[in-house]
């Protein structure tokens, strides 16, 4: 597992903003650059995580979005960004993209990446199931 922690950037939903689309392309530029450049300095001291693999990206803020909707709309340049990473397409059946929020006081804001093979994300995903400590 790796973990990518405190991208301090504001995950906005883009989805129902009524802006026009020079200010909107601005705004998902800014979002994938800053975890282009995230992404390129962990490969720089750790190198790339290997494919398959689950990548789980956690919104922090003090707002929380809709799950269904407006979280994976809100994480699409996130998602384009790291999947230019991996050098795959963010379709590829390889990769599992899941997407979670997290509380946080107001005026923090931020993002998480994790990066698990299958076999640890099922066990994760028995540990959290089951109610034990795992990180």
């Amino acid at each position: 597992m790796v973990q990518i922690d405190g991208v301090p950037m504001e995950v906005p939903s883009l989805a129902n903003k009524r802006m026009h689309h020079m200010q909107r392309a601005k705004i998902v530029k800014a979002m994938r650059n800053a975890v282009g450049w995230l992404l390129i300095g962990h490969e720089l001291a750790h190198g790339r995580f290997p494919l398959p693999c689950v990548v789980t990206l956690v919104r922090v803020s003090s707002g929380v979005l809709d799950a269904h909707d407006n979280l994976p709309a809100s994480l699409k340049p996130c998602v384009d960004a790291i999947a230019k990473w991996i050098a795959c397409d963010d379709a590829d059946p390889r990769v599992q993209w899941r997407y979670a929020q997290e509380k946080a006081p107001r005026g923090t804001q931020g993002l998480r990446i994790v990066f698990r093979t299958p076999a640890e994300q099922r066990e994760h995903d028995r540990c959290t199931t089951w109610g034990e400590v795992m990180t």
